[in-house]
């Protein structure tokens, strides 16, 4: 049997949260051994009853000292501004870290005018963005992992294999939907069940904070990525819709192919996806169709796991020299 690495989750109480406590108790090499939040004082199966008799463990007000007594790798499932304070301590400590929040994700002045003032510029200018057909080597080096955001995994990694022909200087125009999880477990009335059942609603139109991060990785330059979000009736799953204004000659569905022969998790559809084939893996499933200039690419993914902790355990199995999809989800919730 393979030695066990010590793992922590900070910020077991939310959604991301429970979904990286699913796949570490399937984890071959990965032992739980310290579990917090910001209160503490409470259990694993008090907080998710789900997971009652799955995993039993105690949960702690999260301290980075403790973390870093108990864990070779910590999982930081935190809101931005928060998760930073804990990534400097950790980084002094010695720690490994798969950060979920925003706060290394982008650069200096990009993070700055989209969150807040970044107290860690250090540990930001070497974290690696953590989209594993982008940088899969540099995750393996790595001791600071900056997760994605989940309406930018959907688009970039659609649009990555088609920047070649695109037009300079032409917009990109995304129309994406997310199930209601995205929003988190904070209660707010645009995510009361009586707002969203039977309802659909744009939300941060051209101006949304992903707006940023696709435009940075896609290095589009500012104001090229028209970005709108809507927020739909559904539990888990994000479909996007981008159109890009293109030129030259190439089978769209043949590129796609090509260019991610070797990914395991993402998949070339002849017909437009969907959400359900998606919903409980790390897969990403992309369509494309083209006309004249015109190219339209569909893609869908799981928003709380190949947008968020799926794709943070495979980031953490890259980072600790594991097979990379070691634990990761891959058959659909369906019917």
């Amino acid at each position: 049997m393979s030695k066990k690495i010590n793992v922590a989750v900070i910020g077991a109480s939310g959604y991301t949260g429970v979904e990286l406590l699913k796949m570490i108790a399937v984890h071959p090499n990965f032992e739980l051994t310290y579990v917090a939040t910001s209160e503490g004082e409470t259990t694993l199966s008090a907080l998710h009853p789900a997971l009652m008799d799955v995993l039993e463990i105690d949960v702690s007000k999260a301290s980075a000292q403790d973390v870093a007594r108990y864990a070779d790798l910590a999982f930081l499932a935190l809101p931005h501004q928060t998760a930073m304070g804990f990534v400097k301590e950790l980084m002094e400590l010695d720690v490994k870290v798969v950060d979920l929040s925003a706060d290394y994700r982008l650069k200096l002045e990009t993070y700055e005018a989209n969150y807040c003032p970044h107290i860690d510029t250090k540990n930001l200018e070497h974290a690696v963005y953590g989209i594993a057909e982008m940088n899969r080597e540099e995750i393996k080096n790595a001791r600071l992992v900056a997760n994605p955001g989940c309406y930018p995994t959907a688009t970039i990694l659609a649009a990555l294999p088609f920047m070649q022909y695109r037009i300079k200087d032409s917009s990109i125009i995304v129309d994406a939907k997310s199930g209601v999880s995205g929003a988190g477990k904070k209660l707010a009335t645009t995510t009361h069940y009586v707002s969203i059942n039977e309802n659909i609603h744009a939300y941060g139109p051209l101006g949304h904070r992903h707006e940023s991060e696709i435009e940075e990785k896609l290095e589009v330059g500012a104001g090229k990525i028209d970005f709108v979000p809507h927020l739909i009736p559904l539990t888990r799953g994000m479909l996007n819709s981008t159109y890009m204004q293109v030129e030259g000659d190439f089978d769209p569905i043949e590129l796609l192919r090509a260019y991610y022969k070797d990914e395991k998790f993402v998949r070339i559809r002849e017909t437009p996806v969907d959400v359900k084939s998606v919903a409980g893996t790390h897969f990403c499933d992309i369509y494309a169709k083209k006309r004249g200039n015109t190219l339209f690419l569909s893609s869908a993914i799981d928003n709380i796991l190949r947008g968020a902790s799926s794709a943070a355990m495979l980031n953490a199995n890259l980072m600790m020299g594991l097979p990379e999809h070691t634990a990761i989800p891959f058959i659909a919730y369906v019917p």
